[in-house]
């Protein structure tokens, strides 16, 4: 897979910009605030229709401007798609593929897949759990209409429900009306563990393997999923068993305390929970690490090569990362942000206050 063209209109800091892109390594290096981020941007939106910056779409139209407009033409192995997104004046956006309109997030997912790794992504191993679960839910969307489905019930169920706690935890039937959010949570929360507990299975193969090329096979990686949740047997049904008896819990609460949402990735390096007592420096490899899993990840299930988006993580690491990070581009188009690149193999861009030449 890889990106032929993109094209920009009143997006962000950029009035009207088009760029053809290498299928290789693209570098995008100017001056800090001059839009090298604002390009990778447009391109995430692309893949997963928002921003990996804000959830305001209207902060996208540039300054002075009503509307903002990107369109993004792909490659993959039988076929071209062109994508087009249209941010209007309130921020809602609208999106084609192949100059049909479509209605959901859930038909663009898929038609561009991306792995981002930004200064933030670094934050991975020692932020809160919402971070890691973020992780697993954008990957396994891209590749998985399924789990995006399963995803969305989940969530407006889970929103529901809480709803109910909140508002209705001393109605004399509150019982029997979390009875039925108990049901659907269950249904659609058993798809979601089962599927991150074969995703992080498989990505703590790939993910310790480039761990070791980066600690030189000094520390050992282990990942697995965490949940509260029996994984042994009918996980639905452990599910649902598990939620009656957080019951009384949550009603204390006002929110629902068992489920997908409150799991986590398990993160050991020599069989230390890496979350707490890792290293900066660990962390860094670690996140490295998961990063490179995914796009081996994507590879392994669509039979297609994702586009690497690196945003000026360069500087975050130390030369023999960058090295490794760098050689993992081999094969796969990238784009990547940077101040100053001195490598080789590349296609260079200078971006210059919204201009790119």
């Amino acid at each position: 897979m890889k990106i032929l063209s993109l094209s920009l209109s009143n997006f962000r800091n950029y009035e009207n910009q088009q760029v053809t892109f290498d299928g290789g390594l693209n570098v995008l290096h100017g001056k800090n605030a001059s839009g090298k981020t604002n390009m990778i941007e447009s391109v995430y939106l692309c893949s997963l229709l928002r921003s990996p910056r804000t959830t305001k779409d209207k902060e996208l139209i540039r300054m002075g401007a009503n509307r903002a407009k990107v369109s993004l033409t792909v490659e993959k192995k039988f076929r071209k798609h062109t994508i087009s997104i249209l941010i209007d004046e309130v921020g809602k956006k609208k999106v084609a593929i192949d100059g049909i309109p479509v209605q959901r997030a859930g038909e663009l997912l898929g038609v561009l897949g991306v792995v981002f790794f930004s200064p933030d992504e670094l934050k991975l191993v020692k932020d809160s759990p919402a971070e890691r679960r973020g992780f697993l839910d954008v990957g396994l969307s891209q590749q998985q209409k399924s789990y995006f489905k399963a995803l969305q019930n989940y969530n407006k169920t889970l929103k529901q429900k809480n709803n109910l706690l909140k508002d209705s935890r001393y109605a004399d039937n509150l019982d029997d009306m979390l009875d039925v959010w108990d049901i659907g949570l269950a249904e659609h929360g058993a798809t979601i563990i089962k599927k991150r507990m074969e995703y992080v299975a498989e990505l703590d193969k790939f993910a310790s393997v480039a761990h070791g090329k980066i600690s030189s096979g000094k520390e050992q990686l282990k990942l697995s999923y965490e949940t509260a949740v029996k994984t042994e047997g009918d996980i639905r049904r452990n599910l649902e068993e598990a939620l009656l008896s957080a019951r009384e819990k949550d009603k204390e609460l006002g929110y629902s305390t068992v489920g997908p949402h409150r799991d986590d990735i398990k993160i050991e390096i020599d069989n230390i929970d890496a979350r707490k007592f890792a290293s900066q420096g660990q962390q860094r490899t670690i996140a490295l690490a998961m990063k490179l899993g995914e796009v081996e990840m994507y590879k392994q299930e669509t039979g297609e090569t994702p586009v690497l988006l690196l945003d000026d993580v360069l500087s975050e690491l130390d030369k023999t990362r960058r090295d490794v990070l760098l050689k993992a581009t081999s094969g796969v188009q990238t784009i990547l942000t940077c101040t100053e690149f001195d490598g080789e193999g590349a296609k260079l861009f200078e971006v210059k206050e919204g201009k790119i030449r």
